[in-house]
C-alpha cells in the first residue's frame, strides 16, 4: 500500500528473497511450497497486488536471509497447480524498487517499506550496441516457452539491456550491478564486456 505524504513509497511489501534477479517486463517462473510464500500468493491473488523481489547476499531462499537493498516488483500473471501438487506462479516484473526498511512476521515472510525508482524510458538503441540485440534475438528464440507472447523491442536499449541482462548466465552480482545501472546505456557498457566469453561473442 502506498502511504498518505508519498505515493512513491509503498509500506508493508510482501518480499520473496531469491537467488536470482528480476528486471522491469521479466519473466519469473516459480515453485512454491513454503507456507509463507504460499500466504503471501493468496494475498496478492486476492488484492491483485504485487511482491517484491529482492536477491539474496547471505542466507538461502529457505528460512532466514539477507538481501540486496533494491530489487524489482512482481505481478503474477498466471498460476497452476502441478502434479506434484506444488503451486506454480508465473510473475512478471513490474517497477524497480529501494528497500528502505524491513521486517518479518510471526510465519518467516519478510515485509518491506520501498521507495519506487522512476521507470526507464524507450530510449534509441545507438549502433555500437546493435550486435549485443542480434545476439539477445537468437538466444530469445532458443527460450520460446518462457518469453512466447512477450512483445520485443530490439531497438529499445532500455528493453535490450533489461533482457540480456535477465537471460545471460551472469554471475548474480553483475546482475544486480545492471539493475542498479543509472541509466540503460550505463546497463549496456556494463553488459558489453561481459558478453566476450558467452557463446563467442566479440562485440566491436
Amino acid at each position: 500500500m502506498t502511504t498518505a505524504d508519498d505515493p512513491g513509497v509503498l509500506a508493508g511489501v510482501p518480499l520473496f528473497p531469491l537467488n536470482t534477479v528480476l528486471f522491469p517486463g521479466g519473466p519469473l517462473p516459480l515453485r512454491i511450497f513454503e507456507p509463507r510464500y504460499l500466504a503471501m500468493v493468496s494475498r496478492c491473488l486476492r488484492d491483485d497486488g504485487e511482491f517484491g523481489v529482492v536477491l539474496i547476499t547471505g542466507g538461502g531462499e529457505v528460512g532466514q536471509a539477507t538481501t540486496a537493498s533494491s530489487g524489482t516488483l512482481a505481478r503474477i500473471v498466471d498460476w497452476y497447480q502441478g502434479p506434484d501438487g506444488l503451486l506454480g506462479v508465473t510473475a512478471r516484473g513490474t517497477r524497480r524498487f529501494r528497500l528502505d526498511r524491513v521486517g518479518r512476521q510471526a510465519d518467516g515472510l519478510y515485509l518491506g517499506d520501498v521507495t519506487l525508482l522512476p521507470d526507464e524510458p524507450p530510449l534509441p538503441l545507438p549502433a555500437e550496441f546493435a550486435p549485443l540485440a542480434t545476439l539477445l534475438d537468437s538466444i530469445m528464440d532458443e527460450l520460446a516457452t518462457l518469453y512466447d507472447g512477450l512483445e520485443r523491442h530490439p531497438d529499445d536499449a532500455t528493453w535490450v539491456g533489461q533482457r540480456l541482462a535477465e537471460i545471460l548466465p551472469l554471475p548474480p552480482a553483475e546482475k544486480q550491478a545492471c539493475l542498479e545501472a543509472a541509466d540503460p546505456l550505463e546497463r549496456l557498457r556494463l553488459l558489453k564486456p561481459l558478453l566476450r566469453p558467452v557463446r563467442g561473442v566479440r562485440p566491436q
